[in-house]
This record gives C-alpha cells, structure tokens and sequence, in this order.
C-alpha cells in the first residue's frame, strides 16, 4: 500500500461530511499514523482540496465551494466540513 499524504490523512477523515477542527484532525492522524502535523500544515491540506488536482483525484466536484467553515459554538476556532464529494449512483 502506498504510503498515505497528508492530503489523503484529511480527505479520508473529512470525506463522510462530519465537522472537523484542526485539532481533532491532528489527534486522528497523529493516532492512525503516528505523525503529528502542524495546524498549519493541516490548514494547508484543507486548502488543497479545493485545487483541482484534489477535486479529481478524490472525485470531488469540479466547481463551487468543497469545505464549509463555521466558528465554533464556543468561539475557540472553527470547524471544517467536506461538502464536494461526488455521489456515485
């Protein structure tokens, strides 16, 4: 299995649409592969799915807006929610 990017950890956690901060995306990662990323790095990871190489390689759509932002209800940052994936069927 090929080694997995940083732009694949956050894609395969974000791609089911739940809310995400930056730090539950570190957690998660740092635990599944045991490298901690920056908030950042992973705030650039987030960016990238926008670009189009991410929109086909992770079979998002081609246009409009993919991750939703919103503050957190207790105003400490804000959470991040993929919106773009495609339905297949």
């Amino acid at each position: 299995m090929p080694k997995l990017t940083l732009d694949d950890c956050v894609f395969i956690c974000m791609r089911k649409g739940q809310w995400w901060t930056f730090w539950k995306l570190q957690e998660t990662i740092k635990n599944k592969t045991g490298v901690f990323y920056g908030e950042p790095t992973i705030s650039a990871a987030i960016r990238n799915l926008r670009k189009e190489p991410a929109r086909v390689k992770y079979n998002l759509i081609s246009t409009g807006e993919v991750v939703e932002k919103r503050k957190q209800f207790n105003g400490n940052g804000f959470e991040y929610k993929l919106t773009g994936v495609k339905n297949d069927g």
